[in-house]
C-alpha cells in the first residue's frame, strides 16, 4: 500500500509538471510574468541579468497588466498558456487564492522583493502642496463622512490649501497601488474624518466600502491607466494636478517632480524604510511551484530576483526600497526551500 501511494503521489507531481510544460496550451521555452506596473521595472531588469548570465535563454516576456487583472490571469489554470510569475503591488487576497485553488492553481510560493510608497507628486512648479491622509479622503472620497462630495478646490477641504481645483491622476482600479491608496491612505484618513467607521469595518463591509474606499466619478480623480510614467507628462502639462504612482517613478523623475509631504513625511528612500512616510507597502511576487522544474529557467530566474533586491543592488538603484535584513531572509528562504503560501497567513 505504500508502494502504491509514493506511485500515486509520483504520477500525480509528474502530471501537474507536464500540464505545466504543456497544459493543452503548447509548450513554452520561455518565462512569462504579468502584474504590477510598479513591480514591471525591477522584474525587467532581474530578466535582463538573467539573460546576461544565462548564455543561450530566451528572454522573459515580462507584462505590465496591473496586480488584479495580473491576479485574474495568474489564477487561470497550470500550463504553458498561463502565466509563469504574477508581479503584485499589495499581497494576494484570499478571493484571489481561492479562484487559483478552484482552477487547480494550488501550490504558490509568495516572495517579497522589497517595499515600495505610494507617492504623491506635483510638478516642480507646482503649489508646493503637503498633505495628511484625512485631507486626502475629504478630496478623493465619492462621499466623505457619508455626505456626496461638493469639494471643488483645496481650499473648501481646508483654508490652508490652495484655491485650485482638486485634481488627482492615479491608478485605476484593477491596479494594486489602488488598493494600497484604499488601506494605507483612505482607510486613514476615514478613520479621523468618520469615526463610526472603525465600527462598520467589520459589520458592515459594504457600508464601510461606501463610507471610506469608494472614490469619487466626477472628474477630480482621473484614472490615468497603468502607465505611470504617463502621470508623469501629465503633471508637467497640468502644474496645479497631483499625481499618484509607486516611489520609484518618483525617484526616476526627481528633474521633473516633488514628492508631496503626507503628515509632513516627504517620501523618501529613509522614510519608507523605516515606516515614517505613511504609504509605506511590501512589494510581491507570486510564482506557481507546478512551472518551476517544467519551465526552463525559472528556479534560476528567481536566485537571480534574490541576488538583486539587496542594498546597494541593481534593484534599489532603480528605485526599489530593500526590505529589512530577516524580510530579505526569509523571502530567500522561500525561493530556496520552495516553501507554499499558506491561506490562513492572508487577510
Amino acid at each position: 500500500m505504500r508502494v502504491l501511494a509514493i506511485s500515486i503521489v509520483a504520477l500525480a507531481l509528474a502530471g501537474c509538471e507536464d500540464q505545466a510544460s504543456g497544459g493543452g496550451a503548447g509548450s513554452r521555452d520561455h518565462i512569462t510574468a504579468v502584474g504590477s506596473s510598479t513591480v514591471y521595472p525591477f522584474t525587467t531588469i532581474v530578466a535582463e541579468q538573467f539573460v546576461n548570465g544565462t548564455p543561450g535563454t530566451k528572454a522573459p516576456v515580462i507584462e505590465s497588466t496591473g496586480t488584479g487583472s495580473g491576479m485574474k490571469l495568474f489564477c487561470e489554470g497550470i500550463g504553458a498558456g498561463h502565466p509563469d510569475i504574477e508581479a503584485a503591488s499589495r499581497r494576494m487576497k484570499p478571493s484571489e487564492f481561492k479562484a487559483c485553488a478552484a482552477n487547480g492553481v494550488t501550490e504558490i510560493m509568495e516572495i517579497q522583493v522589497g517595499l515600495d510608497g505610494i507617492a504623491f507628486a506635483e510638478a516642480k512648479n507646482g503649489p508646493k502642496m503637503t498633505l495628511t491622509p484625512a485631507q486626502i479622503y475629504r478630496a478623493l472620497a465619492a462621499a466623505p463622512g457619508g455626505r456626496p462630495n461638493t469639494n471643488r478646490l483645496w481650499r473648501d477641504i481646508d483654508p490652508a490649501l490652495p484655491a485650485t481645483p482638486i485634481q488627482v491622476y492615479g491608478p485605476p482600479s484593477t491596479s494594486g497601488t489602488r488598493d494600497a491608496l484604499t488601506e494605507l491612505i483612505l482607510d486613514s484618513g476615514c478613520a479621523e474624518v468618520a469615526p463610526q467607521s472603525k465600527a462598520m469595518k467589520d459589520s458592515d463591509k459594504d457600508g464601510y466600502a461606501a463610507l471610506c474606499n469608494r472614490i469619487r466619478e466626477d472628474g477630480a480623480y482621473i484614472d490615468a491607466g497603468e502607465n505611470d510614467n504617463l502621470i508623469v507628462q501629465k503633471l508637467q502639462s497640468n502644474p496645479n494636478a497631483i499625481g499618484i504612482f509607486g516611489y520609484s517613478y518618483l525617484e526616476e523623475n526627481r528633474d521633473n517632480v516633488n514628492g508631496v509631504p503626507l503628515n509632513g513625511v516627504v517620501p523618501t528612500y529613509a522614510t519608507i524604510a523605516d515606516g515614517r512616510y505613511p504609504g509605506s507597502r511590501p512589494l510581491f511576487i507570486y510564482v506557481k511551484k507546478a512551472h518551476l522544474t517544467a519551465i526552463p529557467g525559472l528556479a534560476n530566474f528567481l536566485k537571480t530576483y534574490v541576488a538583486a533586491w539587496g542594498p546597494g543592488g541593481p534593484l534599489t538603484a532603480k528605485g526599489l526600497i530593500a526590505s529589512p535584513p530577516d524580510v530579505r531572509a526569509a523571502a530567500a528562504a522561500v525561493v530556496a526551500r520552495r516553501t507554499s503560501l499558506d491561506a490562513a497567513e492572508l487577510k
